[in-house]
């Protein structure tokens, strides 16, 4: 069974959750307390599944409470449900908080955001890899990206679509735009999964606070250049795959959900990277000598393949479930039931015919567990067939513009 730790000053909103969830009590344990201090002791006694916490709250406030929670207990899943959060609070939860869900809520959402929560902490059931990904608030971002980023906006002419193509060369700054975007500190209607759009909506003042960050980007560690994987050939990797998905999406209604499945499909080789650089090579030095697929490998030396790292984090992270999807099963789409040409499709067909021409890493398997062809467009009544498909491909180059 499930523990789920609730945290709020206001013991009539406890009391509320407590009788709106009661139908719950056999799936989740459920634990209500009216402050940190309180919260952090029942932590002590016994650690928690999720916490779900209120920003305001005298003594400890919710961001102050969620930072102990990530520092002690990583692989508790943080939620915040609070009424408003003011901006230096705002700031400070972007690192700590997984999702940010507005007061008033409906219970039936709050059910469900816990609930996916809890579902993805089973696609990565490794305790030890749960808590190195709960700890990520940020991922580095390549240094050009930040430069980039920053003569951009010192012009006060520039575009929100120069913005967004240069937010879109770095998976990592594209990751967290989507996070910050999609959770309810901005109050949409429909996640958004277009970083146009994003940008569009958050402002550049919030993007620059973005860029600003220290904490979002800090330096890769000295290591990670020891492994072969290195930041660049995987932010390569991401934008080539990206420009493929795209392309196959085009002018259907998940275009934008294709592209950042594509952008994002190895960000759990960035965690990988970033976390535990030296077993990330000792896997790909395992998929070499035994030829078998990278992500085989690193469930046998790591205790999970980078897509389920990946899936785990965007999923965290608050991003759409399409997206999340596939990530997820990029390498067994078989796995998922699927009866048309969607996302998951897109994204594995563009590995397919991407890592034809030019593969991560080589001597290096990435393949699929099934295999991807014409007959798999055809069965899923794609808009194509499989050359058309190649040739979509190969008019992008490999690039994103």
């Amino acid at each position: 069974m499930k523990r789920v730790l609730f945290v709020d000053d206001d013991t009539s909103l406890l009391d509320g959750l407590r009788a709106r969830l009661h139908a719950l009590r056999s799936q989740w344990e459920m634990v209500f307390v009216e402050n940190g201090p309180r919260a952090v002791t029942e932590l002590e006694q016994r650690p928690v599944d999720a916490i779900v916490a209120d920003v305001r709250m005298p003594a400890m406030d919710g961001v102050e409470l969620l930072e102990i929670v990530r520092n002690r207990w990583p692989d508790a899943i943080r939620i915040v449900l609070s009424g408003c959060a003011g901006e230096e609070q705002s700031g400070r939860l972007l690192s700590v908080v997984h999702q940010y869900i507005s007061k008033p809520c409906e219970v039936d959402h709050l059910e469900n955001v816990i609930g996916r929560c809890m579902q993805l902490r089973d696609v990565l059931n490794e305790p030890r890899l749960q808590a190195l990904v709960g700890r990520i608030g940020h991922l580095p971002a390549m240094p050009r990206t930040c430069t980039n980023l920053r003569a951009a906006m010192a012009d006060p002419a520039v575009s929100v679509r120069e913005i967004a193509r240069i937010i879109c060369e770095d998976p990592a700054v594209a990751a967290k735009v989507l996070q910050l975007v999609n959770s309810a500190f901005f109050r949409l209607a429909r996640r958004i999964t277009s970083i146009e759009q994003a940008v569009t909506y958050l402002g550049l003042n919030a993007i620059r606070t973005l860029v600003m960050a220290v904490e979002v980007f800090s330096a890769w560690r000295n290591d990670a250049d020891a492994c072969e994987l290195t930041p660049a050939r995987l932010q390569k990797a991401a934008q080539s795959v990206a420009a493929a998905t795209r392309a196959l999406a085009h002018g259907t209604g998940f275009a934008d959900d294709a592209l950042m499945a594509g952008l994002l499909h190895n960000i759990g080789h960035w965690v990988l990277l970033k976390e535990c650089p030296q077993q990330l090579k000792r896997a790909i030095d395992l998929a070499k000598s035994h030829g078998i697929p990278l992500h085989t490998a690193e469930q046998d030396v790591i205790g999970a393949s980078h897509a389920a790292v990946g899936a785990y984090l965007l999923g965290i992270w608050g991003l759409p479930y399409p997206v999340i999807e596939a990530v997820a099963f990029q390498h067994c789409p078989q796995r998922v039931a699927q009866t048309q040409f969607d996302v998951l499709a897109a994204l594995v067909t563009a590995q397919s015919l991407q890592a034809a021409n030019e593969p991560l890493l080589r001597g290096v398997s990435e393949s699929c567990e099934m295999v991807v062809d014409a007959r798999y467009l055809q069965a899923l009544q794609a808009p194509f067939d499989w050359a058309a498909a190649r040739q979509r491909v190969c008019a992008t180059n490999g690039e994103l513009h």
